[in-house]
Formats: C-alpha cells, structure tokens, sequence
C-alpha cells in the first residue's frame, strides 16, 4: 500500500513539473486530489487494514497528500506571476499613441479667450494685469470707493455677505484701493476676475467677470480716457469703431460717463439691426475720472489729489463676448453645451 502511495505522488509530482498553464494544474489536482482520485481513496480505506499497517499507511498518505498540495499552491503562484507578465506586455498601451477614433483638441472658453484677448490690448497700451481676493472687507468693496451707506449695492438683497460681515466682491474694483496703497504713482493697472451679485436673467448671472482699469499719473483727463477706449474698441470689435460718452454716474468717479461703441453689426448687414436697435451704438462699460474722495483714502500713500488725476472703467467680460460673438443669453456660456463651446477657440 505504502509503495502504492508513493508512485501515485511521483507521478502526481511529475504531472505538476509538466503543467504550463494553471488550467492544467487544476487538472491535475482533481486527477490526484479530487474526491474520485486514488490517493484520497486510499485514505478512507485505511480503517480496512490490519490494525498494525494503519497507523503507518495513514500517516504516508498524508504526507502525500499535503506535499503534493504545497507543490500545487507553489506551481500556482509561480504560472499565475508568468501568465501576468506575459499579459501585461501583451496588453501594454502606449499612451503616446493618438486615441481611436481621434479625440478632438482642446480648447479655451469663450471667457478665457476674451479675457486674454482684452488683457492683450491692455498690455499694449501699458498697463499691468493684477489680480485680489474675491472675499473682500466692506471697507475696500463700498468705502474706500465712496458708495454712502445707504447705497442699494449695499443691501443683502443684491449683495452675498459672508458669516462674519465680508462680501463676495460686487467687483474688481476693490482691488484699485489695495493697489494705490501698495505701488506709488503713476499706476496703470486693469483688475480682471469674478464678480458676484443677486441678479439672473438673459443678461445678468450671480457670477460673473469683470475688468477693471484705473490709470493716475499727473495732467490726466477724460481725452486720455477716450483715447484709450478707443484703441481698446478697435483691437476688440474692428478697426472701423468709434466711440461716444455719455454722462452717467458711479459713486467712485466723477464726472462718470457710458462708453458707447458703433454698432458692427449694422455695418455688416447694411441697414439698422435689432442688437443697437437702429441707435447705431452698442453701450460696452461705464468709466470716469477718479473721484477726488477716492484718493483721500490713500493720499497718505502719495495719491494726493491736488497733484494726480486718474481715470476708472469697468466692463464685463461676458458682454463684450456676447457682443462679439452675437451671444443672445450669457447664461449659455455656463451650460457647458459642447454645441455652443465648439464654435470658439
């Protein structure tokens, strides 16, 4: 019985050495080790033997047994790490390969590339680009820019504050005062980023962009302002532009003005159209000489307004897209609807 034993485990040793595949292996375990092979076989029998050859027959069997499901366990693991290997570099992707079917290019948002394009012309002419906290102190977002305390902007109805008293900046304006406080005239600087405000309709959202320039240097006036506004129209909407101001009033300056642009899209079609409708200007920002009680903020930091004067403009950067491209609703920018986004870029 015990010979018996051990040529059942030199074969079931052999057949193991043999298998390439774990599939095999498994075969040859239900072979040897299944409930119907030989060698389990033999083990419930034991209880049939003489008394004196159980105890030695039983102890061989075992032995077998365990040795030959060790051998498995480690036949196993080794064709499972060779089987891995071979499929990794079966399957390998080379990641540098362009993508089946091709992937479209990525490109900016309307947004984005309005922003850049208007930080551009402003580049040009001069200025430098700065960017501030969107969480603003009442004292930089509405004081240090003389809106009164009874100013609507100030209300929570159109304007978000915060738990402890701060306001999400209703714009860029803010960072005019931290700038004047920081750099010495002459300064020339825009301010773009995002705004927020309780509005949302056609053409407004509760987020939004805006830019914001201020230029102080000495013997500045509204000529200077128009000029530079001017250029800006021209490099934005075409060389053929012209713009008018028109009086208007902001708390921050004075005297304050509208900025408008001729129209682009009459000239186009030839004759009156429905986004001027027939006046022949489009308005695209409000501007003005810096109120002198701005710089009495910072006239300590050298803005004294006996000696400087500067001019202020903001403007939305959804508008002037939406005027460019002939956007009819701004809130299309923010539906990420791949439809409108393919058309820019």
């Amino acid at each position: 019985m015990i010979d018996r034993i051990e040529e059942l485990e030199r074969q079931a040793t052999a057949a193991i050495d043999e298998a390439t595949t774990t599939v095999a292996l498994e075969q040859v375990r239900v072979q040897f080790l299944g409930r119907k092979a030989e060698l389990p076989n033999l083990l419930r029998s034991v209880s049939d033997l003489p008394p004196q050859e159980r105890g030695a027959v039983g102890k061989r069997a075992n032995e077998a047994r365990k040795a030959l499901e060790a051998a498995i366990g480690e036949r196993v693991a080794g064709l499972e790490a060779t089987e891995l290997d071979a499929r990794l570099i079966a399957d390998r992707i080379d990641v540098t390969l362009p993508g089946d079917p091709p992937q479209p290019v990525g490109r900016l948002h309307v947004l984005t590339q309005t922003r850049r394009e208007i930080e551009d012309v402003f580049l040009g002419l001069g200025f430098s680009v700065l960017e501030g906290p969107e969480v603003e102190t009442v004292h930089y977002n509405f004081d240090a820019l003389n809106h009164a305390p009874t100013h609507p902007a100030r209300g929570r109805t159109d304007t978000f504050y915060t738990g402890d008293g701060d306001v999400l900046r209703t714009h860029t304006s803010p960072m005019q005062i931290r700038a004047m406080e920081q750099y010495p005239p002459p300064l020339y600087v825009i301010i773009p980023g995002r705004v927020y405000r309780r509005d949302s309709d056609a053409t407004h959202t509760p987020q939004f962009h805006q830019v914001e320039g201020l230029a102080v240097d000495k013997d500045i006036t509204l000529a200077d302002l128009k000029g530079t506004l001017l250029d800006f129209s021209r490099a934005i909407f075409g060389a053929e532009r012209e713009v008018r101001l028109r009086p208007h009033f902001f708390p921050f300056t004075e005297p304050s003005v509208e900025i408008d642009v001729s129209c682009f899209n009459c000239k186009r079609n030839g004759e009156p159209c429905q986004v001027c409708k027939g006046t022949g200007w489009l308005e695209i920002l409000g501007a003005g000489m810096v109120d002198p009680n701005v710089f009495a903020y910072v006239a300590e930091h050298g803005y004294d307004p006996e000696e400087i004067q500067g001019f202020a403009f903001g403007m939305g950067i959804e508008r002037i897209a939406a005027l460019k491209y002939g956007i009819p609703d701004i809130r299309t920018l923010y539906t990420n609807d791949v439809r409108v986004l393919e058309q820019f870029g």
